[in-house]
């Protein structure tokens, strides 16, 4: 996406005093015009302002203005909850600086499991030393360490930000289940980080593995949840029952994704993926979306929400919205909330601490 408008302001804030108070602007000019919600989700953060799942980028993002902040979880080996989109170290994200002990056997860390590192020895690597490739506005956080869930939810306490949702991801990898920590010790300490916060009211989880979903739901019966897919985990004509699917078998629901996920208990949205290819936008000769009409009138029709992953591109997110979804999660939350602006849609709250 090309760059709309400098965030220079945002970025000079600090981000993690932590004040006595905070207060909330108005919803701003264009506030009202549409009572419904449209939900601006700021995926990890905001990834393409700012280097992602990092405090600085949740306080910018809390700072500019969207209702949700959107974030994933790994498990370490010592049960610690981190907030890192990879279960595996990306070496184009973190860089290893020294062991955590001289002469630790598993150093260098980049490129292992996170399942496998104590939080200690992720602590030591440097995840903010470059821009990510192919974002050229993203604000580079040097030196950034790895986030733990509870200083994420710990940053929204102190902002006072009682109307922005954290839209937890449980990033359990079914399809390779010994690549993430086992499903109910991951869920339990998801769980248990949350309710520890007291912010069990601003929180949805979600998950591609619904089977973490029907755990959740277990342990927080309240809590809302919602059902990603990637059209490719439902496995439509297959053999037996995806892994992803925690026991459903999506064939038995004629491959439709808004049937087969309304059975999971709790659920109240869906998260598909936008279109395809994946990155693809709307004008390109081979794209083509897969939340159309038929399936948010469907999905509405069940009273789920649809928030589709991850779209950037303007008016191929403006077409989502002319197409009924309930929100969008973006890279670029700076760029849709200017779209919301421009259409006259009621905006987000923005939080600023106190100094």
């Amino acid at each position: 996406m090309s760059a709309r408008h400098a965030l220079v302001g945002l970025a000079l804030l600090p981000v993690l005093t932590a004040p006595t108070a905070a207060q909330a602007t108005s919803d701003g000019p264009h506030a009202s015009t549409h009572k419904a919600r449209f939900d601006l989700q700021a995926h990890r953060g905001g990834l393409g302002m700012t280097t992602e799942s990092t405090l600085q980028g949740f306080g910018k993002a809390l700072r500019l203005g969207v209702s949700t902040l959107e974030l994933d979880t790994q498990v370490t080996k010592d049960r610690k909850v981190v907030v890192t989109h990879d279960r595996q170290v990306s070496a184009q994200k973190c860089r290893d600086m020294a062991p955590v002990v001289p002469g630790d056997a598993q150093y260098p860390y980049v490129g292992k499991y996170i399942k496998d590192l104590t939080l200690a020895q992720i602590k030591t690597m440097d995840c903010g030393f470059q821009q990510l490739p192919g974002h050229p506005e993203q604000e580079q956080i040097a030196d950034a360490r790895m986030a733990e869930l509870r200083d994420v939810l710990s940053l929204v306490k102190r902002y006072k930000a009682k109307d922005v949702t954290l839209n937890i991801e449980t990033k359990v990898e079914a399809g390779a289940p010994e690549q993430t920590a086992p499903r109910e010790l991951f869920v339990r300490r998801v769980f248990e980080e949350i309710r520890a916060s007291g912010l069990e009211r601003q929180v949805s989880i979600q998950s591609f593995d619904w089977g973490a979903l029907k755990a959740i739901h277990k342990l927080a019966p309240r809590w809302p949840l919602v059902a990603l897919t990637n059209y490719d985990f439902l496995e439509v004509g297959k053999e037996g029952t995806s892994p992803w699917l925690g026991g459903i078998d999506a064939d038995d629901y004629d491959g439709d994704f808004v049937k087969a996920a309304a059975t999971v208990p709790g659920v109240e949205a869906l998260s598909p993926n936008y279109g395809f290819p994946q990155n693809g936008k709307i004008g390109d000769p081979a794209f083509r979306f897969y939340p159309d009409r038929a399936m948010i009138d469907a999905a509405h029709a069940r009273g789920l929400k649809v928030v589709p992953w991850t779209c950037d591109d303007p008016a191929t997110v403006a077409a989502l919205m002319d197409m009924g979804v309930d929100g969008i999660i973006t890279n670029y939350p700076n760029h849709v909330r200017e779209l919301m602006a421009d259409r006259g849609m009621r905006l987000p709250k923005q939080y600023f601490p106190r100094h």
